[in-house]
């Protein structure tokens, strides 16, 4: 009788251990459905080339501009190297952190050449009359629309699960991360 107790724990224990086996693979195959991160992007000439079609104020002549479908606009790490790229062009200097300054601000509903990709990136490019200067052939074009994404999610145009997150530096407190270990000190509690 001891036997056949003993044979049932191990049957009943190596069950056990081929479903936590098989829950351990369903859940990481569950997990491998991420966003598709672009490390090197492809040259400039590969892309197909369409027109765009511009208002009546534009800087310079209208040349036709590679077009996409906002390539960035649910990519999470593109939206952060827009974020990344916004203060390293310092278009804060204009824009400041998007609430405007000598530049529109960025984070409201008012428009002036439209908050479509392609206007956005056509803005970028070619510049407006008035202040905003052309950055053609100064930005590489995937870092372009990398900035299109971040400045359209600083107006709440993209989907929450791609927003990039609130700087260190914006924080109230140091963020776990950065926080200088300490030893704890052992204190009576006050007395009442």
């Amino acid at each position: 009788m001891k036997r056949s107790a003993c044979a049932l724990a191990r049957s009943y224990h190596a069950r056990l251990h081929l479903v936590a086996i098989v829950v351990a693979g369903v859940t990481i195959l569950g997990g491998c459905d991420r966003e598709q991160r672009r490390f090197q992007e492809p040259s400039p000439a590969s892309a197909p080339a369409q027109s765009l079609s511009l208002s009546e104020l534009q800087a310079g002549p209208q040349t036709p501009q590679p077009l996409s479908a906002d390539p960035y606009g649910g990519n999470a790490y593109a939206v952060s190297e827009g974020k990344r790229l916004y203060g390293w062009y310092n278009c804060e200097g204009c824009h400041a952190k998007g609430g405007g300054g000598i530049g529109p601000p960025l984070m409201d509903a008012n428009w002036i050449y439209g908050a479509e990709p392609a206007n956005i990136f056509a803005t970028i490019v070619q510049g407006r009359p008035n202040g905003m200067p052309s950055f053609r052939g100064r930005i590489p074009e995937y870092q372009v629309w990398q900035l299109v994404a971040y400045v359209r999610s600083m107006s709440g145009q993209l989907r929450k699960d791609v927003m990039p997150t609130r700087n260190d530096t914006m924080n109230a407190r140091r963020s776990e991360q950065r926080t200088e270990r300490e030893k704890p000190q052992h204190s009576s509690p006050p007395l009442q």
